[in-house]
């Protein structure tokens, strides 16, 4: 992805500095009443409380809006392009213009969700180059530490900061995604429960099964260890097609029960499980699914094989 501007893209991807709400409402609320302005649909999706604040501002025209907490329907990172953006985009198509707000990064965030949430800043360009859609994305320069402000830079064409826009000379989302693409934490001394088990096309079954008893016995609820069954058998089914026909599965309790597939495989397109699948069943359907059931996923891939990493909230 070049860092260098086209005057004619259509696609606008600004980060928005702010400082306390004074300067989140002049950065967010302008924005909105523009776009409603111009008949163009508009989205919000930010953390619940910005939320409340956004609709005592906008008042009667909040109605006007389409309203997501990130905090629910953004939990996971990797779902937010395919079933925030790109959903509220889609069904807009014929709209002419569109606009978004969103917020994926906040304070609340922890050090194991942060490099899932700056690729997505990144990826979102990847995205959406060519569709006529600004999506806005406030940072919090307060309470969110440097690294996170100089990333944004990185991820966004533009940075919004003090109500002045410039372009941004860092801007190099290929390097964010590369550096980001780490070896993934490994179980932790008080992990529990922790199993290895290898498998290829003979014991898929296997592997559900040991995942589910594990999962009842650190204590997730019932129907998340359904969640995580269907999730080991869709990560262990790409490792059978792509993979090199065989993979390990690891999982263990720590402060999510976490449920890891390593295989042989290289994932050369960084938008895949982020982009919404059609009904032709070609290719993208499983990690895109575990996306949508995964409380969080981690990637870590290159050409020795590839590894995966789907939390459950415990």
């Amino acid at each position: 992805m070049s860092a260098t501007l086209d005057a004619a893209e259509p696609f606008v991807h600004p980060a928005m500095f702010y400082r306390g709400t004074d300067e989140y409402v002049a950065g967010t609320v302008p924005f909105i009443k523009e776009g409603l302005e111009a008949g163009q649909p508009v989205a919000v999706a930010v953390p619940g409380p910005r939320l409340e604040l956004l609709r005592e501002e906008l008042g009667a025209a909040a109605g006007e809006v389409k309203m997501i907490d990130m905090t629910v329907a953004g939990r996971n990172p990797g779902r937010i392009i395919p079933g925030v953006l790109r959903a509220f985009a889609d069904s807009h198509r014929d709209a002419g213009h569109v606009r978004i707000i969103g917020e994926p990064i906040w304070a609340g965030r922890s050090a194991m969700e942060y490099p899932a949430c700056v690729q997505h800043e990144a990826l979102i360009n990847l995205a959406f180059t060519g569709r006529p859609v600004t999506i806005l994305c406030p940072y919090d320069a307060i309470e969110l530490g440097p690294r996170v402000l100089d990333d944004a830079t990185l991820t966004h064409p533009t940075v919004i900061d003090n109500a002045k826009t410039t372009v941004s000379a860092a801007y190099d989302p290929g390097t964010v995604l590369q550096t980001y693409n780490r070896p993934l934490p490994r179980p932790g001394p008080n992990a529990r429960h922790h199993v290895i088990l290898d498998f290829d096309v003979d014991n898929l079954v296997q592997a559900r099964e040991v995942a589910a008893e594990i999962a009842t016995r650190a204590g997730l609820a019932a129907a998340a260890v359904g969640d995580l069954e269907i999730a080991v058998n869709e990560l262990a089914a790409n490792s059978v097609r792509h993979g090199g026909g065989r993979g390990t599965l690891q999982i263990w309790a720590d402060s999510a029960l976490v449920c890891q597939i390593s295989d042989a495989g290289h994932l050369t397109d960084p938008l895949a499980g982020r982009k919404p699948v059609g009904l032709s069943g070609k290719g993208g359907r499983g990690l895109l699914m575990v996306n949508y059931i995964a409380d969080l996923l981690r990637v870590h891939t290159g050409p020795d094989g590839t590894t995966i990493q789907a939390h459950f909230s415990l």
